[in-house]
């Protein structure tokens, strides 16, 4: 026995006596603790340090593989959240563990504990419902690598570049500035308008007189220098296509163009074709498609309303002149 509990065993404290009592329960106690419990806590211990390191050095991992093999920065900070997620839970976790096995070795009931956590837990999740749908969906995204920042998606109706994605939120700049912020609960379909290639169609309308061999030919020829120039080599992925003639409607046929090109760069090369095509028709003397072209019986276009005289319509008849027939079936002519 400590030097100092022996001394103080005396009056009061001495054996038998009620603080005496005391004392011998307490002496009991830690030993009990000491015997028995502490160990457990050690071990306990030991064990959440481990889990501790190896969820640290997991996730710092994950980090630096995706820096290494990351296809662009977008995804490099999907996996940098996903991996700050993962510690912050997996550390919560096993300090909520590590924490209820302290208070059960040093006598603490757990029962009342669990429960009212349970019931705290259900109201919780009733009342933030759509934040939890939130970050779940928002982890899947980030497994399946849906989009990255940087994108151009088409979410939950909205069409945009992704500016930011966090667990709850990401937020898409339109095409006019708009910056929308969307739930990721409310994504249920993404189109990512920004994943391999992109394919663009321009359509040409060129008048019903020029010969259609000829316009195949000259628009296969703009679109091909516009494939081999300096400017737009590595924009396409492949030669553009020229469908042939896709429509005709009245005094207008509509030929199709199609572009394949690296995704969400079709615009340029477009732009440029159309100019190209507006210079090319002119030194051709080809006319542009027009709805409201109309032809004579010889085939040249006129405007509408000049192909020739309008002719005279029927002169109108007031019904209230009309004389009505005698309806007398005996009367003789």
């Amino acid at each position: 026995m400590h030097p100092f509990l022996f001394t103080a065993r005396i009056g009061w404290f001495a054996e038998g006596r009620f603080l005496g009592k005391v004392v011998d329960e307490w002496i009991a106690d830690t030993q009990e603790f000491i015997h028995l419990r502490l160990p457990h806590l050690v071990v306990v211990a030991a064990i959440a340090l481990v889990l501790n390191r190896l969820l640290l050095a997991l996730t710092a991992r994950m980090i630096y593989v995706a820096e290494q093999h990351a296809v662009g920065p977008g995804r490099i900070s999907q996996v940098k959240t996903l991996a700050g997620v993962m510690r912050t839970t997996g550390l919560a976790v096993i300090g909520l563990i590590a924490g209820l096995q302290f208070l059960a070795a040093v006598g603490v009931n757990l029962a009342p504990l669990l429960a009212s956590a349970g019931v705290a837990g259900v109201a919780i999740g009733l009342a933030a419902q759509n934040i939890v749908k939130d970050m779940l969906n928002g982890i899947l995204i980030l497994i399946e690598d849906q989009f990255n920042v940087g994108d151009m998606v088409r979410l939950a109706g909205l069409t945009g570049t992704v500016e930011t994605m966090t667990l709850r939120k990401t937020t898409v700049r339109d095409y006019d500035g708009t910056l929308y912020i969307i739930p990721n609960s409310q994504i249920t379909t993404v189109a990512n308008l920004s994943a391999d290639y992109t394919l663009a169609t321009v359509n040409v309308s060129v008048d019903f007189s020029a010969n259609p061999d000829k316009v195949l030919e000259l628009l296969k020829s703009i679109a091909m220098d516009i494939r081999n120039s300096d400017q737009f080599r590595e924009v396409f992925v492949a030669d553009p296509k020229v469908l042939g003639v896709d429509a005709v409607k009245g005094s207008e046929m509509i030929f199709a163009v199609v572009f394949k090109t690296v995704a969400t760069r079709q615009y340029a090369p477009m732009r440029e074709f159309r100019r190209r095509v507006r210079l090319a028709l002119e030194e051709n003397h080809m006319l542009p498609g027009d709805p409201n072209r109309i032809f004579d019986s010889f085939g040249n276009p006129d405007e509408a309303g000049k192909s020739g005289p309008v002719p005279e319509a029927d002169p109108v008849i007031d019904p209230t002149t009309i004389k009505p027939e005698d309806g007398n079936p005996l009367k003789s002519d």
